[in-house]
């Protein structure tokens, strides 16, 4: 008899099809910390090839998207995209000891 070579359906395509919950995809490396007397959403960022590029907050350099850095929003779900900020990882790890430069909000 010959050898099946195909994969089998999982569990849940055969249960009837439920869809996963991709809920737990977008919150996968996202964090909240505290700052400033609030809560910030945290992502961290790969480099990538988009070619922009941002200027950080706590150092006021040129942060280029190419280099791994982090994301940083408010938390309690009230701004849009334009509240975001991308801070160099170190900056944002010295944001206590260094205050940001600058009106960055």
């Amino acid at each position: 008899m010959p050898r099946r070579n195909r994969p089998r359906p999982s569990k849940a395509a055969r249960a009837g099809g439920a869809r996963p919950d991709i809920s737990r995809v977008l919150e996968t490396g996202l964090r909240t910390e505290s700052y400033a007397g609030g809560s910030w959403r945290v992502r961290e960022v790969r480099g990538n090839t988009a070619g922009r590029t941002y200027v950080c907050p706590g150092c006021q350099q040129a942060l280029e998207s190419a280099i791994a850095h982090v994301v940083v929003w408010p938390a309690d779900g009230l701004g849009d995209v334009a509240d975001r900020r991308h801070w160099h990882a170190t900056c944002w790890g010295a944001r206590d000891r260094r205050p940001p430069q600058g009106s960055w909000r």
